[in-house]
Order: structure tokens, then sequence, then C-alpha cells
């Protein structure tokens, strides 16, 4: 087989492979499209929002594993010893899941799909470079730091270990696909209605704080639909409601 054939062919397994999108297709097992609501994205972290941390992890397990077994395919069973198998399989996933036909090219942003493809890659880099995201993700507090600065990194990490610059350069698409996807999150940020990485164990502090935002990721509505959600799996808040208003003063 020719070999432009061959990478043809990586880039439609990659990319009908990432187009699966759990997140979007649970949504509408439960009657919602996760697009119109929260963040906009049809990715895990909206997922875990809005459907449920369990639901959002699994959605990010399938995502991470959909890029491990596209590359896997292409590189060790269909195209072995093909040059670039992995950076132009790697890049069709991500571009498939953030670019899904069926959902009119509005899908996630890619990060789960990315650190399966690291993964798939080197799994030491991989924890290296989860050890490092992490440090990142924790001291800023924003989730859409990591994506934006893995897909930095990870075609540099790439080129050097494997002396290969095309490949480094291929790999690049990702970066700015991540860019694009992730300006919205850094408007939001500098006006401070981002939701932070810390909901996952203060939810309703959060939620509260986003509540008295007007141009928040969600309506009153969500936060309180959520909050209540949140709840109910809980089992310990109290059944109160979340406004806008700001708390009265004490009088002194």
């Amino acid at each position: 087989m020719h070999p432009v054939l061959k990478y043809l062919l990586c880039v439609l397994i990659g990319y009908f492979i990432g187009a699966i999108n759990p997140s979007y297709l649970v949504g509408k097992l439960k009657g919602m499209d996760i697009r119109e609501k929260g963040s906009g994205n049809a990715g895990a972290s909206n997922a875990v929002i809005l459907l449920g941390k369990t639901a959002g992890v699994l959605c990010a397990l399938f995502d991470i594993g959909k890029a491990i077994g596209a590359v896997l395919l292409t590189k060790n069973l269909l195209f072995p010893g093909l040059a670039e198998v992995l950076p132009v399989t790697g890049v069709a996933v991500v571009l498939g899941h953030v670019f899904p036909f069926y959902m009119k090219f509005r899908g996630g942003k890619g990060l789960a799909a990315l650190g399966g493809l690291i993964l798939v890659y080197n799994w030491k880099v991989a924890l290296i470079m989860l050890a490092a995201e992490l440090v990142i993700l924790f001291a800023t507090d924003y989730i859409c730091f990591v994506p934006i600065t893995g897909s930095i990194a990870f075609p540099i990490i790439y080129g050097i270990l494997e002396k290969d610059w095309i490949g480094a350069l291929i790999l690049g698409i990702i970066t700015l696909v991540m860019l694009g996807k992730h300006m919205e999150n850094l408007r939001r940020i500098r006006e401070k209605t981002e939701l932070h990485f810390s909901f996952l164990w203060k939810p309703k502090k959060e939620l509260e704080r986003m509540a008295k935002s007007a141009s928040g990721d969600y309506t009153p509505e969500e936060v309180q639909a959520i909050l209540h959600s949140e709840q109910a799996r809980a089992g310990t808040w109290k059944n109160e409601k979340v406004t806008a208003e700001e708390p009265e003063e004490e009088t002194k």
C-alpha cells in the first residue's frame, strides 16, 4: 500500500474513533445536550458538573482510552514501522474529539484525548507531565491551564526525545487547537467568572460564587439545579436556595 494511503487511513481511523464523544452521548440519554448547558463544552469537565462525578470520570477514562486504542491499532497492528504514525493518528483523534461531524463540529476540548496520546507514547513521560500539570492545576485552581501547557510541552518533548521535529510539528496542530478552544476560558479568568477546579471538593461555595456572577459559566437556574443534585448525591447539605444577592451586613 502506498504510504499516502496509509497516512490517510491513520487520519480516518483516528478521527472516527476520536469523534465518539461519551459526554455528549450520556447527556443525550439523560435528555440534555451538554453543549447547551454549563460551559458549553462536550467534555469530561462539564460532564462532572452536569452529569455527576462518576459519569464525568468514566467519560474522561473513555476519552483517554480511545486515543490509546487508535494509536495501538495503527502503530502496532496495521502499519508497524510507518514513520509519523503516532503523531498523525494522535492528532486525528484529538481533531475528531474537538470537531465531530455528527455534532456539527462542536465537540470537547481534547484534554483527555491528549492525555491518552501522551500515555500511549511513553508512560514515564506521561507520569512526569502529569505531576507537573498537577502542580500547575493546584497552583492556579483552573483546569484550562493543563491542556494549554500540556499541548505546548508535549510536541517539544517528543521532538527532543525522538529527534523527530517533523512529528513535533504535526503534534503542534494540537497546540493550535488547544489554544483556540481555550481562549474563552482565559477571557473568563480575566473577568473572574471561570469555574474553579476546587468545585470538586467545595461545590457549594463555588456555585454560590458563580451564582453571584451574571456573566459566569452557569445561569442562576443551572446553579440551583446543580446544587440540588449535589445535595441529593451527598445527602449532607441543607436544602437552601442559592441566590445572587450579597449577604446582609451585620448590625453593629
